[in-house]
């Protein structure tokens, strides 16, 4: 895994996101605190743990003490969204949501003050290699409006089916953060994927 994660560092890739998922909110397992914890020694990437899972309020402190800068939880699986918005932050972290893509941004715009992150999820969560749902980045055009309009000063991500033919049509709605998962490790030249991702090549 730290071999991975050093080609991430070399590939001109900014941020490691790390899937946590439990199994109840997302069908799949994946890792625990640990995995960061032994990872961030690694790298000095920003580190984005990315809460799949039930009850996100019992697991920011873990994350926060092994080295995640960004925490990231599912408005789905939060009853008080706010409070753990403010755990993060209390932690010295920055504070990311994520939705679904059958959760539309209304669902979440009292959130957008407080946040330092929106994640749109263009897939459905839980499976990697899904091809994207186009729709969804409708979400991120609504996201940059309310920015502009001064709603709040967050970044915006996409997650799901990223990849050099559906990397135009993200970077055309305006997101900030692209993150791909199969796509990365699958490509011979990743270097090279990473820039034309960004649009540099």
């Amino acid at each position: 895994m730290a071999g991975e994660v050093a080609l991430i560092g070399s590939s001109g890739a900014e941020w490691v996101h790390f899937d946590v998922m439990d199994g109840c909110f997302v069908p799949g397992i994946s890792f625990g605190p640990k995995m960061v914890e032994d990872l961030r020694p690694h790298s000095s990437l920003l580190f984005d743990v990315h809460l799949m899972v039930q009850n996100p309020f019992n697991f920011i402190d873990l994350f926060a003490q092994v080295g995640a800068d960004y925490i990231t939880f599912h408005v789905e699986a939060a009853i008080h969204s706010h409070r753990i918005v403010q755990a993060i932050h209390g932690k010295g972290k920055k504070a990311g949501i994520s939705m679904v893509p059958s959760t539309p941004v209304s669902f979440i715009e009292p959130l957008l003050p407080f946040v330092d992150l929106i994640l749109v999820m263009t897939v459905n969560p839980g499976y990697g290699g899904q091809p994207i749902i186009t729709e969804c980045l409708e979400k991120v055009r609504d996201l940059g409006r309310l920015r502009k309009e001064g709603r709040g000063d967050f970044l915006i991500s996409v997650d799901g089916g990223i990849n050099e033919s559906t990397a135009s049509s993200a970077r055309e709605a305006g997101v900030d953060i692209m993150v791909a998962g199969s796509a990365f490790f699958a490509a011979p030249d990743k270097e090279a994927l990473v820039g034309r991702l960004k649009g540099l090549r």
